[in-house]
């Protein structure tokens, strides 16, 4: 049983990744931008960063969605920022690290979807619909926390091509068995 997390600022193609692996596998796909509350939409359509606040009870909310796939034994892939690794630790075990009692369980793949700036930026400009303005690209990359030792991730480079990323990722998946 996988719970994978799809990670990265936004335009990054955390949802295009997502989606594209959970049909290919056929797992449930869950995209974290439908989970967010009106207050938070709103906020970033009016170029207003997200704060921990305004965070920690939509990640919270998401740690549950997970959980609840996890106790069906459904794999499951959830395409979420998680930009800082508090955020992270939340989606995880519905609390920070610094809060959790005990071991740490490393449930969740982090698969990291990294790539510069100018790139994201020039897809974002692309993108239309979307309550996240591409003046908000700066604060997501101010904010962002690469995963690191000892979460469980690994990094794709948005150099690739969507199909490279997807198939790179199912390939790493597939070494777990």
């Amino acid at each position: 049983m996988v719970l994978l997390v799809v990670m990265g600022v936004s335009g990054s193609g955390k949802s295009t990744v997502g989606s594209l692996l959970a049909d290919k596998l056929g797992w449930k796909f869950y995209d974290g931008d439908d989970y967010h509350p009106e207050e938070n939409r709103k906020k970033m359509a009016e170029g207003i960063p997200l704060n921990d606040q305004d965070r920690i009870p939509w990640l919270s909310h998401l740690h549950d969605i997970l959980m609840r796939e996890h106790a069906t034994g459904q794999n499951a892939i959830l395409a979420c920022s998680a930009l800082k690794k508090m955020y992270r630790g939340i989606l995880e075990n519905g609390a920070t690290d610094s809060q959790q009692e005990g071991p740490i369980l490393r449930k969740i793949l982090f698969v990291h979807l990294a790539g510069p700036m100018d790139l994201i930026a020039n897809r974002l400009g692309k993108r239309r619909g979307h309550f996240m303005p591409l003046a908000l690209l700066q604060s997501q990359f101010d904010t962002l926390e690469p995963p690191s030792v000892p979460e469980k991730f690994i990094t794709i480079s948005l150099e690739k091509s969507v199909l490279e990323i997807v198939s790179e990722i199912e390939e790493y998946i597939r070494s777990l068995d």
